[in-house]
């Protein structure tokens, strides 16, 4: 076995070798998590704990892989998200069907329970956003809480919270857009699955950034898609959009240099929410 393969991993990043130790705990800290302190270097938890850098606890924290702040909840934007979900999901039991037809995705269409024209293309944009955080069936939203919970565990503490709710947010958007281009102006589409979609995308990223095995990841990409395509009544354009979003959006949160990195990482964002703007601008155009 050479010197390399002995080298413990990092206790935030098990796929990273590291030869640093923290100087006050000993745990091993890879380049990420390390923080200068008077003598050495001393991992987050230590740092949280203000233990002796010469600071407060929060002035010189941790940062993520994507330049975010390493935080002591590291969870917390997807259990915003859960509870969103939850809550509508209450409303809509509450209120039944025409609490979903004011909110679901719909191109351009007469609700004849509303008796009147409804739809993106008549100036209700908001339902691009309102149809992510919507469901009818249980098993609909057990499955989406779920996906939400699992790989945004994985995906929120290397990104840090404004990045990944700002991934969220265009996963959702992106998924809307591209239902809202391709799919007939009278077919209805709501769920959470483009914000889903996209984590996995982020956990694609992620993984291959971290030199994981990406097998598995592979594997649950293959069989997401699969069940997308074959299963009836499932809306592939939300799934295929949240997903090449997520893609894009964590490439260049984790690729951006870190001289320029949030000038970089803004601004991908940015010319990703200009073209969905324009995507659905002229699906509007179209339909009117």
């Amino acid at each position: 076995m050479d010197a390399k393969s002995a080298l413990p991993h990092c206790y935030r990043h098990p796929g990273t070798e590291t030869g640093i130790r923290c100087t006050r705990c000993e745990k091993p800290i890879c380049p990420e998590c390390m923080i200068s302190a008077s003598v050495g270097f001393q991992c987050p938890d230590c740092v949280r704990s203000g233990s002796g850098t010469g600071h407060g606890a929060g002035a010189n924290q941790a940062r993520t892989l994507a330049g975010g702040r390493v935080r002591h909840d590291d969870r917390l934007v997807t259990k915003v998200l859960i509870g969103i979900n939850v809550l509508v999901y209450g409303l809509v039991l509450l209120y039944g069907d025409r609490f979903v037809d004011r909110l679901v995705l719909i191109g351009h269409a007469f609700d004849p329970s509303l008796n009147e024209v409804v739809g993106v293309a008549d100036g209700e944009w908001y339902r691009l956003l309102t149809s992510t955080v919507l469901h009818q069936e249980p098993w609909h939203i057990l499955f989406n809480l779920l996906g939400l919970w699992v790989i945004g565990g994985i995906v929120e503490p290397e990104l840090g919270r404004s990045r990944y709710a700002l991934l969220c947010l265009l996963s959702g958007l992106s998924g809307s857009v591209l239902a809202y281009a391709v799919a007939a102006p009278n077919q209805a589409s709501l769920g959470a699955s483009g914000v889903v979609y996209g984590l996995i995308g982020a956990w694609v990223v992620l993984a291959r950034r971290r030199r994981q095995d990406m097998r598995p990841v592979a594997l649950f990409v293959g069989l997401s898609l699969l069940m997308t395509f074959t299963r009836p009544g499932i809306s592939w354009e939300a799934h295929v959009g949240g997903l090449v979003a997520g893609l894009l959006v964590t490439y260049a949160l984790v690729q951006a240099p870190r001289e320029r990195r949030e000038l970089v990482q803004y601004g991908a964002c940015g010319l990703l929410l200009l073209i969905d703007v324009g995507v659905a601008v002229g699906r509007t155009l179209s339909l009117t």
